[in-house]
């Protein structure tokens, strides 16, 4: 079976610890395609996408942030 289109341009967000296909398809819904969106997001972003995922803190708990600003850190 071929995999899915992917976003052109998106990162695989499934490199982040705690994101699976079905979340990473909830994050591009709404919007959100890169590790750099990710390593930038402001307290609004994060409540505004928790809602989207209704997974309550699991941003903060997984440390999505952190993870995203390693892995821009790292492509330089």
């Amino acid at each position: 079976a071929a995999a899915p289109a992917a976003v052109a341009g998106a990162d695989d967000l499934k490199q982040l610890s705690g994101v699976g296909p079905a979340l990473e398809k909830k994050l591009h819904a709404a919007g959100v395609t890169t590790f750099e969106q990710i390593a930038n997001f402001t307290a609004e972003d994060v409540a505004r996408i928790d809602e989207v995922l209704s997974f309550k803190g699991r941003i903060e708990r997984e440390d999505w942030i952190g993870q995203a600003k390693a892995i821009v850190a790292e492509r330089g």
